[in-house]
């Protein structure tokens, strides 16, 4: 879909909620359900569903429902690419790097290792070639996405022990979410991708080492805390993690097109609505957990070095031999290359700038 049918479509939607279109009213009433990969209890990333969920209702007046069930009531685990692209649920919610196992190329919708932030992100998705070229990846999955909200850059995890070297890695069994595991293996660890709702049990059992999630907010929530006392950061391999919202492509071309417009506009409302909490909420929290003991730990500068080393060596190993990642990661490069440039002299100066006053 093209971005100016894009924002056209968001506009409609606007005009729809307005009232100001009768049309919406002859149209028949139609049950959607939408499966989450999260649990209900983080209502940041799951609540994002929820948002959606409403303002659809809303715009419809009623008529078009999409009911949100949490991970584990209608599909468990990492299978909601899977039940879209069977047609077993309508839409879904999700991370798309959960589904690299599939095809990398999965990744470069959501976050790679030093990839791009929220900002950047959203800019390569909606203004850039991002939602155009995941569009026609996504299109072999009988699956058309759409913008589901943005984390912010995410802290590096709860660790048993500070990481103090690149030689602390080694042989540490790790929760990490998606991809960034294939560059952890390059760094003497021992990935483990583990659904959300299952990490604390892990941790706490000893089963895994350390733990990474979200953030402050999510993570106090889970209790991560309680069973691993050094937080690390910044999480590199999540720089701006988007996750989408999933539609059959066959339920969806099936819709009136006023309903197209509204998953449009309903899906931008819940991409905002989810950023904008987690950077609300994510200060308080690192402040209520810092002063129940946890201690913060910056990740070295040899790990750093050696994890950025090896991404990029694993990006050109898979540009030579996944088409699908070549042609989709060269136009993410080239937009992370000019978006890096411009934020180096506008955000990233005004930042460090503030970051050190005292107000």
């Amino acid at each position: 879909m093209e971005r100016r049918k894009f924002i056209h479509g968001a506009g409609i939607a606007g005009v729809l909620a307005a009232g100001a279109a009768p049309a919406v009213h002859a149209q028949a009433n139609i049950r959607w359900r939408l499966t989450s990969a999260f649990p209900k209890a983080l209502d940041t990333i799951y609540g994002a569903a929820e948002v959606f969920s409403k303002s659809i209702a809303a715009m419809s007046g009623g008529k078009f429902q999409i009911s949100v069930h949490p991970s584990g009531e209608l599909v468990g685990g990492f299978g909601q690419v899977d039940a879209v692209q069977a047609g077993t649920v309508e839409m879904a919610h999700t991370a798309p790097y959960y589904y690299f196992g599939k095809d990398p190329t999965f990744a470069l919708g959501c976050a790679i290792p030093f990839g791009l932030n929220s900002r950047q992100m959203t800019a390569w998705m909606v203004e850039g070639n991002g939602l155009k070229l995941m569009r026609e990846f996504y299109a072999n999955y009988n699956i058309i996405n759409f913008v589901g909200g943005n984390t912010g850059a995410q802290m590096g995890g709860w660790w048993r022990k500070e990481i103090k070297s690149l030689a602390d890695l080694k042989g540490q069994k790790f929760r990490t979410g998606g991809f960034s595991g294939r560059v952890f293996e390059r760094l003497g660890g021992v990935p483990q991708n583990i659904p959300g709702g299952e990490i604390y049990q892990a941790l706490e059992k000893g089963t895994i080492d350390a733990a990474e999630w979200v953030g402050p907010y999510d993570d106090e929530k889970l209790g991560f805390n309680k069973v691993a006392p050094f937080y690390g950061y910044p999480g590199y391999w999540e720089g701006g993690p988007q996750l989408d919202f999933y539609a059959n492509t066959k339920a969806f071309a099936a819709l009136p097109a006023e309903y197209k417009a509204m998953i449009e506009a309903a899906s931008l409302e819940a991409a905002t609505v989810m950023q904008a909490r987690y950077d609300a909420r994510n200060p308080a929290a690192l402040k209520r957990l810092v002063a129940g003991g946890t201690k913060l730990f910056r990740f070295p500068k040899d790990v750093m070095d050696t994890a950025f080393k090896e991404s990029m060596a694993l990006y050109a190993d898979l540009s030579n031999t996944n088409p699908a990642w070549k042609k989709i990661y060269g136009d993410f490069s080239d937009f992370r290359r000019d978006q890096n440039l411009w934020f180096r002299f506008t955000e990233a100066g005004f930042d460090d700038f503030m970051q050190t006053q005292r107000l």
